[in-house]
């Protein structure tokens, strides 16, 4: 039964995902972008998902886009639920926060970096084990054997999207005990993040030269557009010490999940300003996938019964909340389009979808 509805699952998402038709925020923008690797053109992309383009365009005979959107979906829905099969002591939780946290949704934009962010999420582990115990004298070490492959793994996945190095030096950061010093380097970090805007800008705009004279980079952004994920953060902080005994104290998965959303709190926080800092923020806060549901796990009778109906409230109502918005440009995941309904020949459409033609009525 557990393979039947996994499977079940993994078919729905993924064919939600393979069927859409202009729908996330920069589908044209990826159209645009495998027609110029498809013919050698200049792209900034980086050369792990120009090659897996390459192949599928190849395999196709033709410039099918809708294949490159259905493989890329399979491949995110895919590692997603394996590590809440795997890493989240209830599956069931995860799935719900997985949708109800508008992270599947959200998936629809920059398949390139939620690719990468599944892969990240299934790393959790590595990093989780870096730290071993010797079962004859209680002694610990690192295992320096899964250290190293952790690296690896890092790199392998910056040929999609480079911005996923950020992660080696946060996660095992984050895998350290908490202490007094490193809540106070945080503090320090968070200070320097706020009022060293300027150097920090200009050292990201050399790793990410193609955002320079973008909107990105022009429009202005306050602490209240990164509210939502802020105030998620301080709820799963706050649970995180109400049920700090039962859950976290002898768990090294959930401490080293806890670190990192201390750190992402701080992140949002003190870099608002810089553009995209979500980007980072959510290689540390998607691990409310499994932290929350592992909390709610570890609990029993009454305490377990109100912590649930809190995260199933909370849950709902952000998730109304990204329904508000998802019709708004940057997010765009409706109306949802699908080509099996499309008038037009999909199959030799080679333009760009470009909404701003389309009548009110059609948008």
């Amino acid at each position: 039964m557990n393979m039947v509805s996994f499977a079940a699952i993994f078919t729905i998402l993924t064919l939600l995902a393979a069927f859409r038709l202009e729908v996330g925020n920069d589908y044209g923008n990826y159209v645009t972008t495998c027609h110029e690797i498809f013919n050698k053109g200049y792209v900034v992309t980086e050369p792990g998902f120009n090659l897996v383009v390459r192949i599928l365009y190849t395999i196709s005979g033709k410039e099918d886009y809708i294949l490159m959107f259905a493989f890329f979906g399979a491949a995110i829905v895919f590692l997603f639920l394996y590590a809440f099969i795997t890493m989240s002591d209830s599956f069931l939780w995860s799935v719900f926060l997985f949708m109800t946290l508008g992270v599947y949704f959200r998936s629809f934009n920059t398949v390139r970096y939620y690719f990468v962010l599944a892969i990240t999420l299934l790393l959790l582990r590595l990093v989780s084990d870096v730290v071993v115990q010797d079962p004859k004298d209680g002694s610990r070490h690192i295992s320096y054997q899964r250290l190293i492959f952790f690296i690896i793994l890092t790199l392998v996945s910056a040929t999609f999207h480079k911005s996923v190095l950020v992660i080696i030096p946060l996660y095992l950061f984050c895998r350290l005990p908490l202490r007094k010093w490193m809540l106070l380097l945080i503090g320090v970090l968070a200070a320097a993040g706020f009022f060293l805007y300027e150097p920090i800008m200009e050292l990201g705009l050399k790793f990410y030269p193609s955002y320079i004279g973008t909107e990105y980079i022009t429009r202005q952004v306050s602490i209240s557009d990164y509210l939502p994920a802020v105030g998620r953060g301080i709820l799963v902080l706050i649970l995180s010490i109400i049920c700090y005994r039962e859950a976290v104290s002898d768990r090294a998965d959930n401490k080293l999940y806890m670190n990192m959303n201390i750190l992402g709190i701080a992140l949002y926080c003190s870099c608002y300003r810089l553009p995209l800092i979500s980007r980072i923020g959510y290689y540390l806060m998607t691990s409310h996938l499994i932290f929350v549901p592992n909390i709610i796990s570890s609990l029993t009778g009454r305490k377990k019964k109100i912590v649930m109906i809190a995260v199933a409230v909370f849950a709902l109502i952000y998730y109304v909340y990204f329904l508000r918005g998802a019709y708004e440009v940057g997010t765009r995941v409706l109306p949802y389009r699908s080509w099996l309904f499309d008038t037009a020949d999909w199959l030799d459409q080679t333009d760009i979808f470009d909404w701003g033609v389309l009548t009110p009525l059609e948008r």
